[in-house]
């Protein structure tokens, strides 16, 4: 059964989203439900699995042109992952209510809370800035020179000799992937769904992490783990992994936020 519908609630009437206490091993649920969402609306969500594929090709390109900024653009692939999966959560929505998995619908969700979305967008794009800005500095300090070609700096990558480099850049770069995945665990749902502000759905995604410590790292884990999947697999599996995501988000969003309660 769906929430209320709170398209019909002023935003200030709507209450603050309260967190749920899931099972450890939940998010393996949310990835059967959202195969299920995948399989039955299997059109349109291969449209954005494509859509993140082409991102994905865009990122390669950089490395092979300009690969210091690569880690940057591959984390604003992960930021910009949300947004894409807007039509995504849309879709598990309507046939949560039983309505067709058409693609149209799904392309404009976002003018439903264009507003807070905007708002949320400017937020995750000053962290990303942020650490673009930080990813650079980092190589500045290690690479006082010049940078090294690509062949280069593939093998100091992979050399023991540069293990500082590499603790201090993926230390920086895990700080500011925290702070993205904190606030839009559940935020979009929350702000496409109930019509929430911004403010209170990245409050609410960070009350969600910390009132479920090992179901958020073992779910943030495993969309590292199948991002990096698509990745290694020529783009390909991002067709179909990141609609899987997508959808199992909406699923965790169900899961990890108390329902409305209905008009009494």
């Amino acid at each position: 059964m769906s929430q209320p519908d709170s398209a019909n609630m002023e935003e200030g009437s709507l209450p603050f989203p309260q967190p749920r206490e899931v099972r450890p091993l939940a998010p393996f649920g949310w990835l059967a439900r959202g195969l299920s969402d995948l399989k039955h609306c299997l059109i349109p969500s291969l449209f954005y699995g494509f859509c993140f594929a082409g991102m994905g090709l865009l990122v390669t390109f950089v490395f092979e042109h300009a690969y210091e900024y690569t880690m940057a653009v591959t984390s604003g692939f992960l930021l910009l992952g949300p947004f894409l999966a807007m039509g995504l959560y849309e879709l598990s929505r309507r046939r949560e209510l039983g309505q067709p998995c058409t693609l149209t619908p799904t392309l404009t969700v976002w003018r439903r809370n264009a507003g807070n979305i905007g708002i949320f967008a400017v937020v995750l794009g000053i962290v990303f800035l942020i650490w673009a800005r930080a990813s650079l500095i980092v190589f500045a300090l290690f690479y006082t020179t010049e940078v090294p070609n690509l062949s280069g700096f593939l093998k100091q990558v992979l050399s023991i000799e540069n293990l500082e480099f590499l603790v201090v850049y993926f230390s920086v770069g895990l700080i500011f992937a925290i702070i993205a995945f904190a606030v839009s665990v559940v935020s979009i749902p929350l702000m496409l769904d109930r019509n929430q502000d911004a403010i209170s759905s990245m409050l609410a995604s960070v009350a969600v992490i910390f009132r479920n410590p090992l179901p958020m790292i073992l779910w943030a884990c495993l969309i590292v783990a199948l991002t990096i999947v698509g990745f290694l697999t020529f783009h390909l599996g991002l067709v179909v992994l990141m609609p899987l995501l997508g959808h199992a988000t909406w699923h965790a969003y169900r899961d990890l936020v108390e329902p409305l309660s209905a008009p009494g």
